[in-house]
Order: structure tokens, then C-alpha cells, then sequence
């Protein structure tokens, strides 16, 4: 204890938001009546109800106010961040904290964006299971400068009653689209789900070519990335509404597929289906699946900006959602399900059952950039 103690001295006197003699308890008692500006994903009802029940716990336990600021993509308020530090503001910023991961995350770094490090000084860190990738974040150090929040898989949700062998591959994906038109779609880059979606498939594409892990060059790019145009154009021929449309996010997905319009739908949390099932938005016969080389997978992060106003707010906020309790209410079935980063021995419930595919690690984020920016300009009218 007397080590994380020292670390947070050190990190709080280093960014200037505390005194010498300060411990975990000043942290929490500085964070007293302060309200964090959480920027975080908003588009699913589950998750926004997790995070307004963090909020109650947070007021009740600590006195500080989790206030969701519901982003359609977290890369709508890097260049807010980036607007910020142009000007000099080092302090009083309008976002707290974001959670992040990829792209996102190497471009906040690389831009100085944020507060840290900081995860060890945090009394919950020790609960963290660190067999998991948590030191790296598509092949990005952390560093310490953002703290793992859950796992994500790219999983794909069907109705056992309707259809009996989903496909197992993209390339079987494809045959049966062509056997069943407008059927089957993605969400529409850049959305988050649905750019996993082409960089899952690129990958199965390219054999998953060595040169995806690192990064992207232009001729690497076009060579790679032609497999990908091929196999889009094809698809989108057969595809729901012609490859015209696409749904808006996993949560479309799954309203259409339970309206029976769609045979698939996308989700990164293998454990979706059982919150939509206990919502009431999907039929008890769904079942969640992955492909046959795996799905693919990354831990997802919380990070407080550089400027943030309320750092112990934050730092507390982070703190207790990675705490048992939080861990253990996150990955209820009924509730969000969202995979644990803490060893399952810590953990409550139907969070110690959460199931888990074999893993597909992500690309490079330089190849999320080049895939969205060229799939817009070739799809996205």
C-alpha cells in the first residue's frame, strides 16, 4: 500500500493537483463534489444504463458525479482536446474522461493529450488480471496512461431457429449472401463495429498477412487492400438493401435482426445477446458465435485528458469501476455483460461466466485510418 501511496504522491504532484503529504484518502477527499465529464461511446442502452448506475454509486460512495457525455465515435472530441492544448489551456479542459482504445488512443498519445501515468497508483489495479494485453492497445504501449475497462471480441449473432448453420467464415458469408440476397450487412464505417468488421475480414482476406501488425505503407496497403474491394463489391451486390445502406450500429443490427429483416448481426461483446434477450429485444433462441479462426479481439480503456478540471474525480471514477463490485455489475448477463479485465476470482455472478472466443489480434491503427478514409470514398455516398 505504502507503493501505490508514493505513486500517486508522485503523480499528483507532478500534474500539480495535490499537496506533499497526499494519499489515496486526499485523492478521494479532493474528488468530493466534483463532476467528471465522461466522454464515452452512447449508443447502446445497456451500457448507458450501466454507467447511470456508476453514477449513483459514485454519488452515494464518494460524493463525485459521473456525468455520461454520449459521443456517437470518441474521435469527435480528440480535436476538441487538440483545440485546447493550441491555445495554452493546461487546465480547466471540458472533458474529464474518455474511454478509448486503438486509433484513438495512439493519436491522444502522440498528440500529448493525456494525464499520467497513473494506473498503478490505483488501490484497484491490484485486482487487474495482467495475463491480459493490458500493456498494449493495438500494438500501442499504454504506458500507463489509460487503464483497462473490458474485453471486446467481434462476434456475430444469429437465431438458432431460423438458421441452423451460420456461416463460419467470410468467405461462407459470402456464398450465402448470394444465396440469400439482402439478407445480411455490416454497419457503415467509420463505426466502430462496423471498420472491425472490415478489418476482420480483411485479415481472414490476406491470410492475415505480418504486414498488418505493423505499419501501413502505400504499397502494402494496396496490395492487401484490394482483396478487400474485391470481396465488398461482390457483397454489397447481394447485400441488405443492395449495399445502398447500412444499418448505424450494432444496435440497428440487432433491432433488424429481430424484426427478422437481417440473418446476422455484429456486436465486440460476445455477451450482448444475453442483455437484448433479457431487455426484450431479441428472441431467446439468439445465440452469439464467432469464426471458425477466431474473432477479433482488444481490451478497451479509460484515460483522463492532460487538462481535465476534475483529476481526482476521475481518478476515483476509474478507480471504482474497476473495482469487484463494478466489475462484477458490468459483466452481469442482464446487465451489460461486458467481459471482466479483473482475475475471475474476484468477480460475482454471471461476470464469472462470461464466455469468451479464441482471440484474433487487431491490426495496426494506421490501417484503421486507411481502411475508413478509402472505404468512405469508394462506399460512403
Amino acid at each position: 500500500m505504502k507503493k501505490i501511496l508514493t505513486a500517486v504522491l508522485t503523480l499528483c504532484t507532478a500534474f500539480g493537483v495535490g499537496a506533499k503529504e497526499l494519499d489515496w484518502k486526499e485523492v478521494e477527499k479532493k474528488a468530493e463534489g466534483q463532476t467528471v465529464y465522461f466522454h464515452a461511446w452512447g449508443g447502446s442502452q445497456e451500457i448507458n444504463r450501466y454507467i447511470q448506475w456508476a453514477n449513483k454509486q459514485l454519488q452515494q460512495q464518494y460524493d463525485v458525479t459521473l456525468q455520461h457525455v454520449k459521443v456517437t465515435d470518441i474521435a469527435e472530441s480528440t480535436p476538441r482536446l487538440i483545440a485546447e492544448k493550441a491555445v495554452g489551456k493546461s487546465e480547466g479542459g471540458s472533458i474529464d474522461l474518455v474511454w478509448i482504445n486503438g486509433e484513438n488512443f495512439k493519436s491522444m498519445k502522440e498528440n500529448q493529450l493525456l494525464f499520467g501515468p497513473f494506473t498503478e497508483s490505483l488501490p484497484n489495479w491490484q485486482y487487474v488480471d495482467k495475463t491480459l494485453p493490458v500493456a498494449v492497445d493495438f500494438s500501442e504501449p499504454t504506458e500507463g496512461l489509460e487503464a483497462p475497462w473490458g474485453v471486446g471480441q467481434l462476434v456475430f449473432i444469429y437465431d438458432e431457429e431460423l438458421l441452423a448453420t451460420p456461416p463460419a467464415s467470410f468467405a461462407e458469408m459470402l456464398r450465402y449472401a448470394k444465396q440469400n440476397p439482402n439478407r445480411l450487412s455490416y454497419p457503415k464505417p467509420p463505426e466502430f463495429h462496423g471498420t472491425s468488421f472490415l478489418k476482420a475480414l480483411l485479415i481472414e482476406l490476406s491470410n492475415n498477412d505480418p504486414a498488418l501488425s505493423k505499419p501501413a505503407t502505400e504499397e502494402d496497403f494496396a496490395r492487401l487492400s484490394s482483396l478487400l474491394w474485391a470481396y465488398l463489391d461482390e457483397f454489397h451486390s447481394v447485400a441488405w438493401r443492395s449495399g445502398k445502406q447500412f444499418p448505424a450500429g450494432t444496435a440497428e443490427m440487432i433491432r433488424l435482426l429481430d424484426d427478422g429483416q437481417l440473418d446476422l448481426a455484429v456486436t465486440f461483446n460476445p455477451n450482448a445477446v444475453y442483455s437484448a434477450q433479457a431487455a426484450g429485444n431479441l428472441e431467446y433462441s439468439t445465440k452469439p458465435y464467432a469464426m471458425n479462426a477466431g474473432a477479433l479481439s482488444n481490451i478497451h480503456f479509460l484515460a483522463i485528458p492532460w487538462n481535465a478540471t476534475a483529476k481526482e474525480g476521475a481518478l476515483v471514477a476509474i478507480n471504482f469501476l474497476l473495482s469487484p463490485e463494478a466489475q462484477s455489475h458490468k459483466g452481469d448477463l442482464a446487465v451489460w455483460g461486458d467481459p471482466s479485465v479483473l482475475e475471475h476470482k474476484y468477480l460475482k455472478g454471471s461476470a464469472q461466466a462470461s464466455e469468451q472466443f479464441e482471440a484474433i489480434d487487431e491490426p495496426h491503427p494506421s490501417w484503421q485510418v486507411l481502411i475508413e478514409k478509402e472505404w468512405l470514398k469508394r462506399y460512403g455516398q
